[in-house]
């Protein structure tokens, strides 16, 4: 049964998130309806992460497996077909080994969060940045964020309704920089707890605002009390722009 790769873009806006539920609009749905409606197979789809409610992608990967075999090219025309009006596009397609997994095969996620900040409000930018009115100093929350990379307990920056059978994470890359206006924070681990990434932006910007300092940072993230985190950042700023496999992994 050949499976196959997808690289895939969307706007989460009018979605519930990635994930399938018995109400609402997934992205995961709507993939899943575009291959049944051209290959005529009612088939899951695993995607690398499940992103939620109003996260945006540019780089999401997922996997599914088809009885027939199909031209790669020619299902990611036939499911950007079947995906209007969705604001999801399929940017390609690849055979991959059935030992491939969009989830468990990934050795690192990327993510970045958009923070604007200017007096007036976004308008084309709506719903994909966080906005504020007041202007943050970059600087110190680059330097604060280096405080949260390396093995830690991310218990603080940890939904309560996360899955994750430890609040352990090794993160490795956070920087943060200005860039024409926005503050721009990039974030890359092999996996993240449930709004890790948003937890963190938030307590950034108290920094970024001179509300914090980066020892306040490193007392949150030592207290591991969700008590100690700072506002959550909205998901409209947040982005997963790619995933990495082993060269061992990559498309056939």
């Amino acid at each position: 049964m050949p499976r196959y790769r997808i690289t895939i873009e969307y706007d989460g806006t009018p979605f519930i998130g990635w994930q399938r539920q018995a109400e609402g609009i997934s992205i995961q749905g709507a993939l899943e309806t575009a291959i049944s409606k051209f290959s005529g197979e009612t088939v899951g789809i695993r995607g690398a992460g499940r992103t939620d409610a109003g996260v945006h992608a540019l780089g999401q990967v997922a996997h599914f497996d088809l009885a027939k075999a199909w031209e790669p090219g020619r299902i990611r025309d036939a499911m950007n077909f079947h995906l209007r009006p969705n604001p999801i596009a399929v940017l390609s397609a690849h055979k991959v080994d059935e030992t491939f997994d969009a989830r468990f095969s990934a050795i690192k996620r990327h993510y970045v969060y958009r923070i604007l900040t200017r007096r007036a409000p976004p308008i084309l930018q709506r719903h994909r940045v966080w906005w504020t009115m007041r202007d943050l100093d970059a600087g110190a929350m680059h330097e604060a964020a280096q405080v949260l990379t390396g093995n830690h307990d991310f218990t603080t920056f940890r939904a309560a309704q996360c899955q994750a059978q430890s609040p352990v994470k090794t993160l490795d890359v956070f920087d943060v920089s200005r860039h024409d206006g926005e503050i721009v924070c990039r974030v890359s681990a092999r996996s993240f707890l449930h709004h890790q990434v948003r937890s963190m932006v938030g307590s950034l910007k108290l920094v970024g605002e001179g509300k914090w300092t980066r020892k306040d940072l490193t007392d949150a993230l030592s207290a591991a009390d969700r008590k100690a985190c700072g506002p959550v950042a909205p998901a409209s700023g947040l982005y997963l722009v790619a995933v990495d496999y082993p060269k061992s992994e990559s498309a056939a």
